[in-house]
């Protein structure tokens, strides 16, 4: 994985003194809270509803084990001793004191970590497929490029003050796993039909208040000039996107409200005065940045294991971890591994420093010291030899991060909603421990099969609600806590948004709901059809009509006390 050079050194450096004397000026009141508010926000920093949030950039989900163990020492010294893992593969903790800022970003430095440009109306960390560099179906490493992205991103001028914040997705393999429809610039690596490499790029997707799925402007752009094709993308997006109305800031607004087609003209009458220009990619820049992404000394291994074969057959419950949380692995004898951060009971997406130590050393001891952050909210160990799958399984299961669970319906994505964020509407995680109580029952889970259910408390969509198979946002009515549920999102090369049922329902009556919506599919799926062939198949009327045929019942729910949930 990439290892900063002097040029990021010298760059944290400068920017944590710059910090620390900020953070001084405001405790001191010789900055007032409106003065401070943009300085803290381009560290990262948040106010939320009991205490500072801070938002560390994992750039490209790739963490190495000195790294995370840095995130239990952040854990247990500033916060209450737990991380939250997100949907753009960062970091929060978020019980932060604010005169400790500057020492956990010292901290942070340490391992060549920070949290520049996790928030504010900038390029915000580059994100991609947790599988980067190991998938079975990967047509070419992304890694290098989002490297290369976020260096250029990172402090770059012209666009420290964008109408909006700016998010990338970079893709690298057949299938989409880091939801590139969905981001302001979404880009897969591809070969033309020369065999040359290149970018598919789209742009104007987005979730929050008007949820749109991206729009390709370009089919092949040759590597040489991906920084300077994006930056007239953000140029024009720059100089027309709205800034007299945050909710109409967005790219998307623009792409949408110009055309796609329109807006693709005019990035390439803006590319043609800058394509040769500085920003040009040379090939020694792209091998010294791939030189950092090396191929682990991995063993030669047979396909298949045998006494992995027999623990398959001998333990059932193995079995059933090894179908939902190992993958395939481009390299004979190894797989990737998800452990779970979604077990019952836990707000989803947690981790405990104890938790984050242990991952730590599963990751030196089984996959060369390194680790991924999903997108879903999970950890990945990326390079696991099939042999060890059976140990590993019962040493993850002794520390909660066993779940067999992953790509069904508990699973679930979840921002963490009214119980931080000052944001939201509703509450978040104590529905999702309500839905996770419903259905706790394995076998189950198993029966239906693949279902994506995301969970955002407001409108921002932190939790991809529009993108979920079944998805849920809290809205506010009348000053109570309401949930709408949307059906036939998701993700992916079929990448849609969900559609409303209708009208919205009490906390205490969404496991019910979410029920009768499962039910529904299991009367009507053909053969082994997963839920969203189900969904898109019928629409959204069938489900309408069943969770809304009788009165629904009202459960008291975990949001009784939801502070003793999230607690730890």
């Amino acid at each position: 994985m990439y290892r900063y050079d002097q040029h990021d050194h010298q760059i944290i450096k400068e920017r944590i003194a710059q910090y620390r004397d900020q953070v001084r000026r405001r405790l001191a009141n010789e900055l007032t809270e409106e003065e401070f508010l943009p300085l803290r926000l381009q560290n990262g920093l948040y106010h939320q509803r009991h205490a500072y949030m801070l938002r560390i950039a994992v750039p490209y989900g790739m963490l190495s084990s000195a790294q995370l163990r840095q995130f239990a020492y952040i854990a247990r010294h500033y916060d209450r001793g737990y991380g939250h893992f997100t949907t753009r593969q960062n970091i929060q903790f978020n019980w932060i004191n604010l005169e400790d800022t500057p020492a956990i970003l010292e901290d942070l430095a340490k391992v060549e970590m920070h949290a520049i440009q996790t928030s504010g109306n900038c390029m915000r960390n580059i994100t991609s497929d947790e599988f980067a560099g190991v998938a079975h179906d990967e047509v070419i490493d992304p890694r290098p490029y989002a490297e290369i992205l976020r260096q250029w991103t990172t402090f770059h001028p012209e666009f420290a003050y964008l109408p909006r914040k700016f998010k990338i997705a970079i893709n690298g393999s057949l299938e989409d796993r880091a939801a590139i429809a969905v981001h302001d610039i979404g880009l897969t690596v591809v070969h033309n039909e020369a065999g040359e490499v290149g970018f598919k790029v789209m742009v104007g997707g987005g979730m929050g208040r008007t949820p749109i799925l991206g729009s390709v402007i370009r089919e092949f752009l040759p590597w040489q000039h991906v920084m300077t094709y994006l930056e007239a993308i953000l140029r024009i997006y720059n100089l027309h996107g709205r800034r007299d109305n945050k909710y109409k800031a967005r790219i998307k607004i623009l792409v949408k409200a110009i055309g796609a087609d329109v807006f693709a003209q005019q990035v390439e009458d803006e590319w043609a005065a800058i394509k040769d220009g500085p920003a040009t990619l040379t090939e020694a820049e792209f091998k010294r940045v791939s030189s950092y992404f090396t191929t682990p000394a991995y063993l030669s291994l047979p396909a298949s294991d045998a006494g992995f074969e027999q623990q398959l057959a001998d333990n059932k419950a193995f079995a059933n971890w090894v179908r939902r949380n190992v993958k395939p692995h481009k390299v004979a004898g190894y797989n990737s591994v998800v452990l779970s951060l979604k077990k019952p009971g836990v707000p989803p997406g947690d981790a405990t420093a104890d938790q984050m130590d242990f991952v730590a050393d599963l990751a030196e001891r089984y996959s060369f010291g390194e680790l991924r952050v999903t997108h879903e909210q999970n950890l990945v160990l990326a390079d696991v030899q099939q042999a060890a799958l059976f140990d590993l399984w019962q040493e993850a299961k002794s520390h909660g991060l066993a779940t067999p669970n992953i790509g069904l319906l508990t699973d679930m994505i979840c921002c963490p909603g009214g119980d931080f964020c000052s944001l939201a509407n509703a509450k978040s995680i104590p529905i999702a421990l309500d839905i996770t109580d419903r259905f706790s029952d394995l076998d189950y889970l198993y029966d239906i099969g693949d279902l994506e259910l995301n969970m955002s408390g407001c409108i921002n969509a932190c939790g991809h609600h529009h993108i979920g198979n079944i998805g849920i946002l809290g809205v506010d009515k009348d000053g109570s806590e309401f949930y709408q549920v949307s059906i036939g999102g998701a993700q992916g090369n079929q990448a849609a948004i969900g559609k409303i049922i209708g009208p919205s329902f009490s906390a205490g009556q969404m496991p019910e709901v979410i029920e009768r919506i499962v039910k529904v599919y299991l009367d009507h799926r053909v053969d082994n059809e997963r839920f969203i062939d189900t969904a898109q198949r019928l629409g959204i009327t069938p489900f309408k009509e069943y969770v809304y045929a009788t009165p629904i019942q009202t459960l008291v729910h975990h949001g009784e006390d939801a502070g003793a949930a999230v607690a730890y």
